[in-house]
């Protein structure tokens, strides 16, 4: 069966079909279905179930005639047979007859050129509220002339059955580039949904289409500067993007083609862990009618939220349209970025609070995608811990974290203007325990400063890392800006210096094989002389 087909076949067999609902009408059938209620603010609170997180572990790759030979395989792109995809295809179709089905046309990528169409198929109105807000809405128009493009299949009262379906327990999420189809089953979490298009994405941009595809948000300035911002959770990503003064072109899904760069998205799906409206005014007020929060709890007896309140996870979240933010790019495009930042919150005290990369440099850090754990953080952490994960993104990468770095480094190169920073949020003048968190007014000083081209002062070479760190920036006290001075004992920051490039050092040892010379020579230098 071709997808067209599958369609066919799932609408035929429905017990009723509710397709491309209004948000409206999908936030009435979910209270009517029992899957949700209404907060205070208006927004439809519903619980995902057994899971409330993705299960990496359980995502798997079809490795067949098109993956076989240029798929990372591995731990993150587990393979799974061909025949026993068709075997649970038809296992998720049978299971779905007789039953009420929500049905979503959607595509991804607001560049027309690289738009991906898409059908959603869900048990559960709420998760078809999410898609609808996630995902692109094409016109009644565009519904009519779309071609079947994907097809997510997400059934979370389907059980695999492991020894039967080559799973590796009950719940799985499975990626057939060649069929177009992405399969989920015995999970309602709905972050399985949007992460298995992007995973998508990072294989057909790249590997098809000569387009970079990023995990970073992306925002433009009035003189239509566009800015990138990378890094993992607890690195200051989405509120340092969050600007007053520059629009927003999306918050964690980005391609870089030739044209420029656009969002992979429509919507926002933000963490809610202890929100408040001072810390993050733009999540706040998005959080109204028809917006979908997960897995959240009241105060009690009472519909309003408490967002302290983690009983059920740590990971709450809240899912609408990017037009519920005001200041937002129209459409969400913007011209090659001139800035670049990554985000790292160090724990280890060692690294400038901003600094200037070269495009080796860039590519190191990039494939290296660092930051670090406190202590507190998780159980049985006592020190700072560091964190890698390739691309910032690497649990999203089909191919190998080499392929993203090249295709960034040619980009710089073709672009010599384009400025690449590394952004330390995390600790100065010690490590954890010791030295203090950067404020976030000197953070939002610095990259002002890079922003309006005004750290083009002098420069001083880390010794170890080899970036470049500004003498002087507006608003921060300059002794902040070289991270040894700001350390009382510079022996103990040298010391912890070589440790954490030691850690960057052991962890790039798995991508050397496929990394070029510029890229190895940008490693940091064990045993360097101090300056």
């Amino acid at each position: 069966m071709n997808n067209s087909e599958i369609i066919a076949l799932i609408k035929n067999n429905a017990e009723r079909v509710f397709e491309d609902l209004t948000t409206d009408q999908l936030v009435v059938k979910a209270i009517e279905r029992e899957e949700g209620i209404l907060t205070s603010e208006g927004a439809l609170a519903a619980d995902t179930g057994e899971f409330t997180g993705r299960s990496p572990k359980d995502k798997f790759l079809v490795k067949d005639f098109q993956t076989a030979e240029s798929v990372w395989w591995g731990a993150v792109n587990q393979a799974f047979e061909e025949s026993k995809f068709d075997s649970l295809l038809l296992k998720v179709i049978k299971h779905l007859e007789k039953k009420d089905i929500f049905l979503r046309h959607s595509y991804a990528c607001a560049d027309r050129a690289n738009r991906l169409p898409m059908q959603v198929v869900t048990e559960s109105a709420y998760q078809n509220l999410f898609a609808k807000h996630l995902f692109l809405r094409p016109s009644a128009e565009e519904i009519a002339n779309q071609p079947s493009g994907w097809i997510i299949l997400a059934a979370p009262s389907f059980h695999a059955n492991p020894a039967e379906d080559g799973t590796r327990q009950h719940n799985f999420t499975i990626v057939s580039i060649s069929r177009k189809i992405i399969l989920i089953g015995g999970s309602g979490y709905t972050g399985e949904i949007k992460k298995g298009i992007f995973s998508v994405l990072n294989y057909l941009l790249p590997h098809e289409r000569n387009v970079l595809s990023m995990h970073c948000s992306a925002n433009i300035g009035l003189k239509g500067d566009t800015a990138l911002f990378f890094g993992l959770s607890g690195t200051g990503k989405t509120t340092l993007s969050a600007d007053p003064n520059r629009k927003l072109i999306g918050d964690d899904e980005h391609g870089w083609s030739d044209a420029g760069i656009f969002n992979f998205e429509g919507g926002c799906y933000a963490k809610c862990v202890n929100l408040s409206q001072e810390k993050e005014p733009q999540i706040w007020s998005a959080i109204k009618h028809g917006a979908l929060v997960e897995n959240v709890r009241f105060n009690k007896g009472s519909n309003v939220v408490n967002y302290d309140d983690i009983s059920v996870t740590e990971n709450t979240r809240v899912a609408y349209p990017i037009d519920y933010i005001d200041n937002i790019a129209v459409p969400s495009l913007g011209d090659a970025p001139k800035n670049i930042f990554f985000l790292t919150a160090d724990a280890f005290g060692v690294l400038p609070p901003i600094s200037r990369l070269n495009p080796g440099q860039a590519m190191y850090q990039f494939i290296s995608g660092y930051t670090a754990k406190v202590a507190g953080t998780e159980a049985g952490v006592i020190e700072p811990q560091a964190t890698f994960s390739s691309c910032f993104g690497q649990v999203f990468l089909p191919l190998h974290p080499t392929v993203y770095a090249k295709m960034l480094g040619d980009k710089l190169r073709a672009s010599p203007n384009i400025a690449v920073w590394l952004v330390n949020t995390g600790w100065s003048g010690g490590g954890y325990g010791i030295g203090s968190r950067m404020k976030l007014s000197y953070t939002r000083a610095m990259i002002t400063a890079a922003l309006e081209e005004k750290l083009e002062g002098n420069f001083t070479q880390h010794p170890v890392f080899g970036m470049m760190m500004p003498d002087s920036c507006k608003g921060v006290p300059s002794s902040l800006l070289n991270p040894r001075n700001t350390w009382a004992d510079k022996n103990a920051y040298d010391k912890q210096c070589e440790k954490l490039a030691h850690l960057f050092n052991e962890n790039f040892k798995k991508f050397e094989k496929g990394a070029s010379e510029e890229i190895k020579n940008a490693a940091p230098k064990l045993n360097a002389s101090k300056k």
